[in-house]
């Protein structure tokens, strides 16, 4: 069944969130039915937010629209859970509701059947540019000129008050939570500046175990404070070393490397569940901080999480963090291929706004660049973790003590105790609710991109109890339908022009292939029109082959395996573009490039086609032809082979 949602569709179906099932709890499928796909939906009109639609039946077969193949063979990083930052401004907004207003935004926050089941928190470590206080604090301060090398002064007493009650009830209504703790600033005794606000940690041995014995000691009082500290990095932005008014320190990959070796030994013995993360900064150097670094005569280190990780510090590091705020995803791909035993985690990204833009504006923005680049693309990258900014802020966008001013966050809390959900909620609840903690990104064809090419992007994740959450976006402006395809099943949606959606489905024998991909890893590939034919082979569905000309007999596209494989099933992907699919083709094998054998061939029809072989091939090459004549082009996203 083919499910178009217009507008009056979707306004029928804006239900409370508050009735939303929780996807874990999905009643087990029966093999008396045929098995089917739940819907949340979010617009970019802002009608609809996690709004639950009409569920979609799976059937047998495939069809002719952009195929999105979700593929449970295919395993990738395990998750730790998703949210944002309980700063001293979210605590101060939250903490002035009413108890039971309180108690209501907490519960759209963090519980998984009621809210969204926020299940990752970065919590400064003292103040940072969101704080409600009149002046920035750490849990040592000490009048100008004095030290604390004993750490006598230390105490989390600020937190008492606001931050760990919160984050306490956060922790009973989602005790999947987990916490991961970041300092602005070293107290300000152990800089040179004297100061919260830019300046060096001082380059000392005596200083480096002081900060590193600071932390231990807050991840010991949060712990006590019934918050245990899950991962913990040693400063925020090392590479900001201008910070606007609020706190931050220009710390080097020398001086991140001496504290973590510092660190390392005593969190080890004091905290054993609590593992360290490096840089937390962004995909790529902001040119800013380049040309900051330039002018004060320093070394802009624009491969700092590869030097931290090539560095003797790498032993205490579980992974590295990052934030969206210079660069692209693609940065975290990179990394991971480099060190592939250390895991990555998306910790920040603010949803921002220009003067004039509208409330509209914000919102549509904020869901679309979030969708494909924070939703889709940092999980589709190996984060582990995405965390938004802020988790609730007032309509101004504060209280803030310096640092941005245009910031958006989750929740708005306004003085009146109206409390609105903000586009980052979604972004953010197409993930938490439907993803838990613990679950495996799987395989799934996707052919937008964080650039933004008006196509169809997504991520797929298999939960601990055996269901699927895939998550879709709709880059473009117009409606765009599709089929998802799992095993022999599938089912068709189309989905609003910008509109974010999640989809789940219970396990069922029914939905697991007995193929397995064969990867293409060494593959060669030419073509009759040889540019771009490696994209044939690269598993990116928003690359692609194509002959940037009319469809004629005699136009092939050919892999070279290296060595004869065996395969039952070759795909011929030719991804978004639709009416590039090959008008007639046949299939032919060879196991010198010379002499071929045909084994299939048809007449196209759509934009996926699946050519399932009598019985198992076994060759070197494998060639695609054209057959027929066509005013279109011929694209190949990709080509697949199966055993």
């Amino acid at each position: 069944m083919r499910r178009t949602l217009g507008a009056a569709a979707v306004s029928a179906a804006a239900l409370c969130l508050t009735c939303l099932p929780a996807a874990a709890t999905a009643a087990p499928a029966t093999h008396k039915t045929q098995p089917s796909a739940h819907v949340w939906l979010t617009t970019a009109d802002d009608s609809a937010q996690l709004q639950p639609q009409a569920s979609v039946a799976f059937h047998a077969g495939g069809s002719d629209l952009t195929t999105i193949t979700v593929d449970p063979n295919q395993t990738f990083q395990r998750m730790d859970g998703f949210g944002g930052a309980m700063t001293d401004s979210s605590a101060a907004v939250l903490s002035s509701l009413p108890a039971a207003a309180r108690a209501a935004a907490m519960r759209k926050l963090f519980d998984p059947r009621q809210g969204i089941g926020v299940s990752f928190l970065r919590q400064p470590v003292g103040s940072s540019d969101f704080t409600a206080a009149a002046a920035h604090y750490t849990y040592d301060d000490m009048p100008a000129g004095q030290t604390d090398f004993g750490l006598k002064n230390f105490s989390v007493a600020h937190d008492q008050a606001q931050i760990l009650p919160l984050l306490r009830q956060a922790r009973q209504l989602n005790p999947q939570l987990t916490v991961m703790a970041t300092p602005w600033s070293p107290p300000a005794w152990m800089k040179d500046s004297d100061s919260l606000v830019g300046g060096h940690l001082k380059d000392d041995p005596a200083v480096y175990q002081a900060y590193a014995r600071y932390l231990v000691k807050f991840v010991q009082a949060y712990a006590a404070a019934g918050v245990p500290v899950d991962y913990l990095t040693v400063q925020n932005e090392p590479q900001n070393r201008a910070p606007n008014a609020y706190p931050g320190t220009d710390l080097d990959v020398r001086q991140e490397v001496a504290v973590i070796e510092a660190l390392g030994p005593l969190l080890r013995e004091a905290s054993p569940r609590t593992k360290i993360l490096a840089y937390d900064h962004n995909w790529t150097t902001h040119p800013g901080d380049i040309a900051t670094a330039e002018k004060l005569g320093e070394d802009p280190q624009t491969d700092y999480p590869y030097e931290v990780l090539d560095s003797s510090a790498a032993r205490w590091i579980a992974g590295t963090a990052y934030h969206c705020y210079s660069g692209d995803p693609s940065a975290q791909t990179a990394l991971h291929d480099a060190h592939p035993d250390k895991g990555i985690w998306f910790t920040e990204c603010s949803g921002s706004h220009g003067a004039t833009d509208t409330p509209a504006q914000i919102f549509r923005g904020t869901l679309t660049w979030h969708a494909r680049t924070i939703t889709v693309g940092t999980t589709r990258n190996w984060a582990k973790s995405v965390a938004d900014w802020n988790l609730a802020l007032d309509p101004a966008g504060g209280p803030h003590n310096g640092g941005c001013d245009t910031c958006s966050a989750l929740l708005t809390v306004a003085p009146d105790g109206t409390v609105t959900t903000n586009a980052e909620y979604s972004t953010i609840g197409h993930l938490s609710k439907f993803v838990k903690p613990g679950a495996v990104r799987i395989g799934s064809t996707n052919y937008g991109t964080t650039g933004w090419n008006g196509q169809l992007t997504d991520v797929a994740f298999r939960n601990p109890d055996g269901s699927t959450a895939l998550v879709v976006h709709n880059e473009n402006d117009n409606p765009r339908s599709f089929t998802v395809a799992v095993g022999g099943e599938s089912f068709d949606y189309t989905l609003p022009g910008g509109a974010l959606a999640t989809f789940t489905w219970p396990r069922d024998g029914r939905l697991v292939s007995p193929l397995h991909e064969v990867p293409l890893d060494g593959a060669t590939v030419s073509a009759s029109t040889p540019a771009s034919a490696a994209l044939v082979a690269d598993g990116d569905g928003s690359t692609r082959w194509t002959t940037g000309a009319a469809q004629t007999p005699g136009q092939y596209v050919q892999l070279d395996l290296g060595h004869r494989v065996a395969f039952r099933r070759v795909g011929i992907d030719s991804g978004d573009n639709l009416g590039d699919y090959a008008r007639g083709w046949t299939l032919s094998l060879s196991d010198d490039g010379t002499h071929w054998r045909d084994v299939a061939s048809g007449a196209g029809t759509g934009q996926l086609t699946n050519v399932d072989l009598r019985s198992a091939a076994v060759a070197r090459y494998v060639r695609v032809n054209q057959t027929a004549a066509s005013g279109s082009w011929w694209s190949v996203a990709d080509l697949h082979l199966y055993r």
